[in-house]
């Protein structure tokens, strides 16, 4: 058997393989009414459709924990009885394809209030829908933005009581991993980074204080979902900003990174899924096959902390070879499971391995 359709154990959860789908928003929930942020009959398709196709875990789209924490006003969310509801449809479906149902909780922070991608992506004023976003510090994401509402201490501790509660949530939903999305400049990243954090009280400053918010999170979350079950973080390894030496800006590193992961660990979280990038707007990012994978192997390598690895993975024999190189211990895939869905039964194939086909599908072995 190949290393990517190995099974791979974290507390008392099994997964599957190692080829995971990573979180990827479709902007298609209802914007307000009733049924705002409910996920609907194309999330149920959507994500079905990659459980059927092999994938080991299935890690659905950044998943507000408060309506002003959307990315954009169709994101799904998880803060009511009635969006929990909805979700254990598509969690008892996954399961039945014998892959494990995994929800990323979310703050957009100060890139909130937006349009879709397929309406341009810019920030939204009221009269379209729009709302006023917070941050740690009242500085806009790109230019033309609107100034965000710096958190007061107070409210930094409403918006941990409702990662918590959409973790209890998400527990009750049928999911059994769920991930603090702390990457690509949301909430969490935005403390994280000293790029977007200019704050002098205890949750700015040092890198302690800057942390510290994210690790307030994690407790939390941690305390409300069962000890058998994992928790795992998503970070933006490094801003692109002081990796690159002609951007003397500072950020997050790589560096910080690896150092993060250590407490990370300490605080109860099980596996970190390293992306980059998406806090600064103007940062140069080097795009191409494996370009993130380094800074996966860094905490692979340097802590006790297992890691995921993504970003243009593409191929079998290169998903293969990440983790043969013990570069991670396992691979999730974006773009590619939306081109096609039935990417990792494919690589089962080509590896050498049996892909995990429904009975109804039999035929076409």
């Amino acid at each position: 058997m190949s290393n990517l359709f190995q099974p791979y154990t974290l507390r008392s959860l099994t997964i599957p393989n190692r080829a995971w789908m990573a979180p990827m928003c479709q902007y298609s929930a209802a914007a307000d009414g009733p049924l705002q942020g409910v996920p609907t009959d194309w999330h149920l398709a959507h994500l079905g459709a990659r459980a059927v196709g092999g994938a080991g875990l299935i890690l659905v789209e950044a998943t507000a924990v408060s309506p002003e924490g959307r990315i954009s006003p169709a994101d799904v969310g998880l803060w009511n009885d009635q969006q929990r509801d909805a979700f254990k449809r598509i969690t008892g479906f996954l399961e039945a394809q014998g892959a494990v149902p995994a929800i990323q909780i979310a703050h957009a922070g100060r890139k909130a209030s937006t349009a879709a991608p397929w309406d341009g992506g810019k920030q939204l004023p009221a009269e379209k829908g729009g709302w006023t976003t917070v941050a740690p510090s009242p500085l806009p994401f790109a230019d033309g933005d609107r100034a965000p509402h710096e958190l007061t201490t107070e409210e930094i501790k409403g918006v941990v009581a409702d990662f918590a509660k959409s973790a209890e949530l998400a527990l009750a939903a049928g999911f059994k991993v769920v991930e603090v999305h702390g990457a690509h400049g949301y909430l969490i990243g935005e403390f994280l980074s000293p790029h977007s954090n200019q704050r002098d009280d205890e949750y700015g400053g040092s890198y302690e204080n800057r942390t510290r918010f994210a690790l307030e999170v994690v407790d939390a979350v941690r305390a409300v979902w069962p000890e058998e079950l994992p928790v795992f973080f998503r970070i933006s390894a490094t801003d692109w900003l002081t990796e690159n030496p002609e951007d003397p800006r500072e950020g997050w590193t790589g560096d910080d990174t690896a150092r993060f992961a250590k407490d990370l660990l300490a605080h109860g979280v099980d596996l970190l899924d390293v992306s980059t990038g998406g806090n600064a707007s103007k940062a140069v990012i080097p795009a191409g096959p494996n370009y993130q994978v380094p800074f996966a192997a860094k905490v692979r390598e340097e802590t006790d902390l297992p890691v995921g690895a993504v970003g243009l993975i593409t191929d079998a024999r290169q998903a293969e070879e990440i983790l043969t190189a013990g570069q991670a211990d396992a691979v999730l895939l974006g773009r590619e499971l939306l081109r096609d869905p039935y990417w990792v039964n494919s690589a089962a194939v080509e590896l050498g391995d049996e892909p995990r086909r429904p009975a109804q599908y039999a035929r076409a072995h």
